[in-house]
């Protein structure tokens, strides 16, 4: 049924008075009989009695009026709900973050969400590889990742990361000595593909050894596996913040030691909500 037939019936039964209502509704008196005669012809019930003292409701018309009211209601917030959605104050927004974001996607999380409260967010850690396909597959919206991605994914870097190297205790042992007497610590390739890349590549570019290593399912393992003496390892500095006051980094130099992390998403698709994150994450980060 046509709203405006039943906004003309709720406006007239407010006013009591064709001339009010036609006034109240923008349109010329014999507009508004028309529509009432259109909507009591479509219903088959007389809503309005006119008499000396104005238009008053039949027993039919105030029956129908709550139910006429609460359509209105209905469509009102139907039609803010979808303005809504059309500028993509609501949705879903998928993202994933690694070790290099562990702090600043939360951050932006947190800004996102105070500009657009009507948008459900999801966030779980993965390693950058695995949200490269997941991106691509439409399972993820956005991702904190190692930059640059490869094609079809567009990117926005953020900022640098580098290696440190983590040690139990700052006695002026150097790497290759502490590489001598501890296991260096590790993510299972599953869990630290991008790390363990890194890791490697600092070893070959230094000509560093590792005799003997162990592997761990996650940071905070690997953190508490050092302050406990057991052994040694390449971490981000990005997640020192997560690091017990006891625990000793020795700043590392060379290529091999940084990386660019940024955001990911692929381009292909339309999503004003993942385009609205984007804009306030870049911002963010141009802030400094």
């Amino acid at each position: 049924m046509n709203t405006r037939l039943l906004k003309a019936f709720v406006t007239l039964a407010q006013e009591g008075n064709y001339a009010a209502a036609a006034n109240q509704l923008s349109i010329s008196q014999p507009a508004l009989t028309k529509q009432i005669s259109l909507l009591e012809s479509t219903l088959n019930v007389t809503l309005f009695d006119r008499g000396r003292h104005g238009t008053a409701l039949t027993p039919g018309g105030r029956r129908l009026l709550p139910e006429a009211e609460k359509v209105l209601r209905q469509m009102t917030a139907f039609m803010q709900h979808a303005g809504q959605v059309e500028k993509g104050g609501e949705g879903l927004l998928a993202a994933g973050f690694g070790l290099s974001a562990f702090t600043f996607a939360p951050q932006c999380i947190a800004r996102f969400r105070a500009a657009y409260p009507g948008v459900d967010i999801t966030l779980e850690d993965l390693p950058s590889a695995v949200q490269y396909d997941m991106l691509q597959s439409g399972e993820l919206q956005i991702g904190f990742v190692r930059v640059p991605p490869a094609a079809p994914l567009s990117y926005h870097a953020l900022f640098e990361d580098e290696l440190v190297f983590v040690v139990p205790d700052d006695n002026g042992t150097t790497v290759a000595d502490w590489l001598k007497q501890k296991p260096l610590l590790r993510l299972y390739p599953d869990r630290g593909r991008g790390l363990n890349t890194q890791t490697d590549r600092f070893l070959d570019e230094n000509q560093l050894y590792a005799p003997c290593v162990q592997q761990s399912e996650d940071i905070q393992t690997i953190v508490a596996l050092v302050v406990a003496g057991v052994g040694v390892a390449l971490l981000p500095k990005s997640v020192m913040h997560i690091a017990s006051p006891g625990l000793k980094t020795l700043p590392l130099s060379g290529k091999a030691t940084r990386w660019q992390v940024g955001i990911a998403w692929d381009p292909r698709s339309a999503d004003l909500i993942r385009d609205n994150f984007v804009r306030i994450v870049t911002e963010m980060a141009d802030a400094g």
